[in-house]
C-alpha cells in the first residue's frame, strides 16, 4: 500500500467512521472550532467591506467548492470553458498554480482557451485579457473572497456527504452550510455514489437556498485513449481484465471503483495529489503494464508521464470522464449566458 493510498484510507477512517473514528474526531474538535471561526470572520470581513475586493476586467465565473478533495473542479471548469467557446468568446481559467499538472490538464482540455497559473488572480486575470480572454473561469476559488466574480458556482460532491459534518481537520469541510449564501449555482457532482443519493443531496440544498440553481452531475467513464497513440479504446475493453489503476489526484479510491464498476480486477496504485514521478515511479508503472492485461491513469497524471514513457513499454490508458448532466443541467446554462448578458454595454 502506497503512503498516499495510507492517508487517503485514515481520512476516510477519521471522516467517515463511528467508534473510534468519531472519539479522534473529538479530540480534534478545537482545532475544527478555531478553523470554523476564523473561516467566518474572514467571510464577514469580505462581505461588510472591512477587507479589499477587487475588480475583475473581465466577465467571470468562480468554481470551487465547500471540501477538501476531489469534487470535480476541473472537469467542471473545462466544461464551462467550452460552453463558452460555443458561444463564441475566447475563455481564460485561471489557476492559483499549485501543482504543475493543472495547467497542463487544462491546456489539453481545452486548446483553444488561455490558460494562466499566477496565485494572485487579479494579476493573472490581466494577462489572459491581453492575450485575447473576455470572460474568465477561475478554478479552485470559491474561497478566494480577494476578487470579485459575476458568478459564484460551488461544487458538492455527494460522496462527501457520508462524512462527518465537522470543519477541518475533524472533518474534510473548510467551510460550513452557510457559505452557500455566496452561491449563485450549485452543483452536486458524484463519481462512486449513486444517482438516488446525489438527488436526495440536490433537493436537500434547494431547501436551504431556494430560488438558487441545484443541478446534479456525473463524473463517469466515456472512454479510454492511449497515452502516446491517442488511439479510442470503449469501457467494454476492461471487462474481466486484470488492471492496475494508477492515480495521483485527491480521492484516489474513486476512480478505482469506476474502474471496477466496468467488470475489471483492479488493483490500486495510489500517490499523492498533484505527485511529480519520479523515474523510479515510471519504472513501477512500466513493469505493471508488463505484468497486468492493462494501467489506466487519470488525464492529471497523463500530462506528466506522456513524454517519460518509454517507446517499448506497453502504454497505459487514459480515461477520459464525461460531463453529464442528471438533473438542471440547463439552469446552468443559463447562470452561465447570464453573465454574457450583464456585460453587454
Amino acid at each position: 500500500m502506497t503512503h498516499a493510498l495510507s492517508r487517503h484510507r485514515v481520512a476516510h477512517w477519521l471522516w467517515e467512521r463511528r467508534g473510534a473514528a468519531a472519539l479522534a474526531r473529538l479530540a480534534l474538535l478545537p482545532l475544527a472550532l478555531l478553523y470554523r471561526g476564523v473561516m467566518i470572520a474572514r467571510a464577514a470581513a469580505y462581505r461588510r467591506g472591512w477587507l479589499r475586493v477587487r475588480a475583475l476586467p473581465a466577465p467571470s465565473v468562480a468554481v470551487g467548492n465547500l471540501s477538501v478533495g476531489g469534487s470535480g473542479k476541473t472537469p467542471l471548469a473545462s466544461w464551462i470553458a467550452h460552453h463558452y467557446r460555443q458561444r463564441g468568446r475566447t475563455p481564460a481559467i485561471l489557476l492559483r498554480g499549485y501543482g504543475a499538472d493543472e495547467p497542463l490538464v487544462h491546456r489539453r482540455l481545452v486548446p483553444d482557451g488561455i490558460v494562466v497559473a499566477d496565485p494572485d488572480r487579479l494579476a493573472g486575470a490581466r494577462r489572459a485579457v491581453e492575450r485575447g480572454a473576455d470572460v474568465l473561469v477561475l478554478d479552485d476559488a470559491y474561497q478566494l473572497l480577494g476578487v470579485a466574480r459575476d458568478l459564484n458556482i460551488v461544487l458538492v460532491s455527494a460522496e462527501s456527504d457520508r462524512a462527518s459534518r465537522w470543519p477541518l481537520p475533524a472533518g474534510p469541510w473548510r467551510e460550513g452550510w452557510e457559505a452557500l449564501g455566496r452561491a449563485g449555482c450549485i452543483i452536486v457532482t458524484r463519481k462512486r455514489a449513486t444517482a438516488r443519493a446525489a438527488a436526495t443531496l440536490a433537493a436537500r440544498l434547494a431547501r436551504r437556498r431556494p430560488g438558487v440553481p441545484v443541478a446534479v452531475v456525473q463524473l463517469g467513464l466515456d472512454h479510454f485513449e492511449g497515452l502516446r497513440s491517442g488511439v479510442g479504446r470503449p469501457p467494454a475493453v476492461l471487462g474481466e481484465r486484470r488492471v492496475v489503476a494508477a492515480a495521483g489526484i485527491a480521492d484516489p479510491l474513486s476512480f478505482a471503483v469506476q474502474i471496477r464498476s466496468l467488470g475489471a480486477q483492479v488493483e490500486l496504485l495510489a500517490f499523492p495529489d498533484h505527485h511529480p514521478y519520479a523515474p523510479q515511479d515510471v519504472a513501477r508503472l512500466v513493469q505493471a503494464a508488463a505484468e497486468a492485461d492493462y494501467v489506466v491513469i487519470t488525464e492529471k497524471d497523463a500530462v506528466k508521464l506522456r513524454e517519460r514513457w518509454p517507446a517499448d513499454a506497453a502504454e497505459p490508458l487514459v480515461a477520459v470522464l464525461a460531463v453529464r448532466w442528471e438533473a438542471n443541467g440547463r439552469a446552468v446554462e443559463r447562470a452561465l449566458d447570464a453573465v454574457l448578458e450583464a456585460a453587454r454595454p
